[in-house]
């Protein structure tokens, strides 16, 4: 049995992260009444508009964003490059709904997704982790030359 790498564990753990923050999304119980309206945030999509246990701005769109990524990350989490992947394309979509988070008229995503608030320390937070796996770790010198002879060997045979 292969052992994983660190990057993978990222992308596993990252996948059941959010999987779980989407799942939770969907349970009334914590959802809380959001603290700004939705005409307030110029959300035209209100369902299930609320303040996940309290502290960040969701509805069912934004759960279904999470559920997605968290299917992504398991997923990922098979192999190194996919992993690695999933953790530069993770650093640049969380980077970039940081910028849009700061912003005050892309604050909704063009009506669809509340990302203001929390939503912005979480998402910077997000994006450097990813960045660090996605694009500064990288496997060494010794990995790569055994994977490359256990693919040659798995080739020949």
């Amino acid at each position: 049995m292969k052992s994983r790498k660190p990057g993978q564990y990222f992308a596993l753990v990252i996948g059941i992260l959010f999987l779980l923050i989407g799942i939770m999304g969907f349970i009334p119980a914590l959802v809380k009444e959001p603290t700004v309206s939705a005409d307030a945030a110029n959300l035209g999509f209100s369902g299930g508009y609320g303040d996940l246990l309290g502290l960040f701005p969701i509805n069912f769109l934004h759960n279904i964003v999470h559920l997605t990524v968290g299917f992504l990350g398991i997923l990922a989490s098979i192999s190194l490059g996919s992993s690695r992947l999933y953790s530069g394309a993770l650093a640049l979509f969380y980077g970039l709904l940081t910028i849009l988070g700061l912003i005050p008229a892309t604050q909704s995503t063009l009506g669809f997704i509340p990302i203001f608030g929390n939503e912005i320390w979480l998402h910077a937070s997000t994006a450097a982790i990813a960045t660090y796996f996605g694009f500064i770790a990288t496997p060494n010198l010794a990995e790569l030359t055994e994977k490359k002879l256990s693919e040659r060997s798995a080739s020949s045979n």
